[in-house]
């Protein structure tokens, strides 16, 4: 049994064919993050050209859209590259499994599909899986000319503490993130994945200085104020730590 066959008999078998999952999210997407850790720079020029010429034009024809590919504003340590993918359900991440069986992905991504043992791209690929909130369930194209990304994760003490986070954000964060300038993307609450329980979510803007401008406006909102110090929605009672990457797209990126 394939992999992909795998996936797509798990999923029926949890009742969740195409359409019936389609309506049991309630037009929730997935959106799964992958982050490839390169072995060194040189080696990213071939992993974006196998993504650009391979790997996207496939995505693209099962149905995924809009694939994401990002770099760090400021490399740091290890050259990594983050890909961003959009799912309608688990049946196209099912399909995108299984890339590799296409003749025309072997043929256009052959020169990063076929690198020696000796000489690998990356040290490894980390991968996990999003399911959209109730406040987002889709994602929102950002607007034309961004040019700075910022990917937060929000990791929770426990599974009750990241569900009201989440909460937080559908019943008021959300609409004080739109009006203060923090464009959403996404937001995925991590249904498969390290560093579970938590809410990852992807925010674009102009250029540093519309970043800036945008979170002191959100800091300084009143009502973001009250929010933040309701009872039950405070940090320190469902948020135990926050991961902030600043990124920016890379050429073949569709986001």
């Amino acid at each position: 049994m394939t992999r992909s066959t795998f996936l797509k008999t798990t999923v029926a078998a949890a009742g969740l064919t195409a359409s019936a999952e389609a309506a049991e999210s309630g037009g929730r997407e997935y959106f799964e993050v992958r982050k490839f850790t390169l072995k060194s720079p040189d080696k990213q020029p071939l992993l974006e050209n196998y993504l650009r010429d391979a790997a996207i034009p496939a995505l693209n024809q099962l149905g995924v859209s809009q694939v994401g590919v990002f770099l760090p504003e400021k490399p740091e340590g290890a050259a990594v590259v983050y890909v961003v993918l959009r799912h309608a359900t688990l049946e196209s991440l099912a399909k995108a499994t299984d890339l590799l069986g296409e003749t025309a992905v072997q043929q256009a991504g052959a020169a990063y599909l076929g690198v020696k043992a000796e000489e690998p791209v990356y040290e490894r690929i980390e991968s996990w899986l999003t399911r959209g909130i109730g406040g987002m369930p889709a994602m929102k194209l950002p607007p034309k000319g961004s040019g700075l990304y910022q990917l937060r994760i929000y990791e929770s003490h426990s599974e009750k503490a990241a569900k009201k986070k989440i909460e937080m954000f559908d019943i008021g964060e959300l609409a004080i993130f739109a009006r203060c300038g923090l464009n959403a993307v996404f937001f995925g609450e991590t249904i498969v994945g390290p560093l579970m329980p938590n809410l990852t979510y992807l925010l674009a803007f102009a250029d540093t200085a519309a970043k800036d401008a945008a979170w002191n406006t959100f800091r300084a909102d009143p009502e973001w104020a009250k929010l933040k110090a309701t009872p039950g929605f405070t940090d320190k009672e469902i948020v135990s730590r926050i991961t902030n990457l600043l990124l920016v797209p890379a050429a073949c990126s569709q986001i």
